[in-house]
């Protein structure tokens, strides 16, 4: 019978890839994580790379992280920024005092 043990899924999604793209996108996490509502980063392809590269391993960073991220690609730089989500619309309540 095989050993069944709990893990957190991010450690799992870690595991589970390639190890240098791992610890790369562990580092793109930690930058997601220390960016603060009024702060933005840039950035730009290393020799080598591609802006689709950076932007999809940006993208996998800012699912494993739990933040709202937007991300935006600008000729050949890619800059993101948290965006917290709008309140939803709809109906107001009946009595807005509850």
């Amino acid at each position: 019978m095989p050993e069944f043990e709990l893990v957190s899924r991010e450690e799992a999604m870690m595991t589970s890839s390639r190890p240098a793209r791992a610890d790369m996108i562990q580092e793109y996490v930690e930058r997601i994580r220390s960016l603060s509502r009024d702060e933005a980063m840039k950035l730009t392809p290393s020799e080598g790379e591609t802006v689709a590269s950076v932007r999809r391993r940006l993208g996998a960073a800012v699912r494993s992280s739990g933040k709202s991220i937007r991300i935006k690609r600008q000729g050949s730089d890619v800059y993101f920024w948290e965006d917290p989500p709008k309140r939803r619309g709809g109906r107001p309540r009946k009595n807005p005092s509850q």
